[in-house]
């Protein structure tokens, strides 16, 4: 309630991109004075569950409920990030090359739709840079985001992404292909298999060379907007490959179904819709996914996730974690426990013994083992 009535009105009133940087200031200078990691945890974390632990990548989560790449870009805040409540964190997106982004103003909220939209354009200090603090001791889990550099030539991708992967594989618990963000021109063509495998096959590469000891787990990250057999194919060269997982979704450059003013959304201009006019399409991409992978591609849920209910949702679809973004600048620092607490909640109602035992139960006839145990 506090952060509603009093905080978010104030943040409001300033510039997104600056009262983003002015929220996650505050977070990471709380996190920086002594004992204020266990504070935050205290305050905004919820408590230690076995029904919440997840085990993936030969990793323990303590929450299935993680924080979208796009928050922390240059991998400066995921520590206050994981004590704040996220049973993961995704940082990036991280290019071979520093870059500025795009011209400010470039984050805007769209309150009547739940929604920002954004064309930040990969803004970030480069893959070297993060390196030094991806590479340092740390408690909570992390993912890294990748994408192509605005200065490589598309030809040239290949070996933009593998500079990223060699520079923060061997740091990353998990590391992201991203081909779908609308705001790097020409990144989304990508996506396409021709263009997509040979990327995927040097990342991969790259991985196998820096990290002989440990498979780095290589997952993609595609768009709400690609066609259905455009998702059939990214979904078959995944089990070409044996990628780990996918991320379903990124932003959309579809502007239906708003209740924002059109000619007031057209005068914001391009870029990437995040936020709730994403439920559906994200949902329907996540079950097309799910169908068509095998079970041990681990699917990644992010777009349009408000509630614990969504979750459960996208849980049941057949996603091992979900990710938010959007939610958490709308609904503010407690948003994180209060999902993976309702999530635990609807597991325990429905007899599961862990979250996890739930995935994909809402599109196969999986029954809880306690359950099969109490009706024999």
């Amino acid at each position: 309630m506090l952060y509603q009535h009093l905080l978010r009105p104030l943040l409001y009133r300033m510039d997104p991109e600056k009262a983003h940087h002015l929220a996650f200031g505050a977070l990471r200078g709380t996190a920086a004075v002594p004992g204020g990691e266990a504070l935050l945890r205290l305050a905004l974390a919820p408590r230690p569950d076995p029904m919440l632990t997840t085990r993936v990548f030969d990793l323990e989560l303590p929450s299935p409920v993680g924080l979208a790449a796009g928050f922390d870009k240059d991998a400066i805040g995921f520590e206050a990030l994981g004590a704040a409540g996220f049973g993961f964190v995704e940082v990036g997106t991280l290019t071979a090359h520093a870059q500025t982004g795009n011209p400010q103003p470039r984050l805007f909220r769209l309150p009547r739709d739940r929604a920002l939209l954004n064309r930040m354009g990969f803004n970030n200090g480069g893959s070297a840079d993060a390196e030094a603090r991806l590479a340092a001791p740390r408690r909570t889990i992390v993912g890294v985001n990748i994408g192509k550099s605005k200065v490589t030539p598309a030809a040239e991708a290949a070996a933009d992404y593998a500079l990223s992967a060699e520079r923060l594989a061997r740091h990353a618990d998990y590391l992201v292909v991203n081909v779908s963000s609308p705001n790097t021109p020409g990144l989304r063509d990508l996506q396409a298999v021709e263009s997509l495998e040979p990327i995927l096959r040097a990342v991969r590469r790259t991985c196998e060379r820096v990290v002989p000891d440990r498979a780095v787990p290589l997952l993609v990250k595609i768009a709400p907007d690609l066609a259905d057999d455009d998702i059939d194919a990214v979904a078959q060269l995944a089990g070409a490959l044996d990628l780990d997982g996918i991320i379903a979704t990124n932003t959309t450059i579809s502007r239906r179904g708003l209740r924002t003013d059109g000619a007031a959304v057209r005068a914001l201009g391009a870029g990437g819709l995040s936020g709730a006019p994403l439920k559906a399409r994200s949902l329907q991409v996540l079950e097309r996914l799910r169908a068509r992978s095998g079970p041990d591609r681990v699917l990644i849920a992010v777009g349009g996730i408000e509630d614990a209910e969504d979750a459960w949702v996208r849980i049941r679809a057949g996603a091992t974690l979900i990710q938010i973004y959007s939610a958490y600048i709308y609904e503010g620092p407690f948003l994180p426990r209060a999902l993976a607490r309702g999530l635990a909640r609807r597991a325990r109602q429905v007899g599961f013994a862990r979250v996890q035992d739930a995935v994909g139960s809402g599109t196969s006839p999986r029954v809880p083992t306690s359950l099969t145990t109490v009706q024999a």
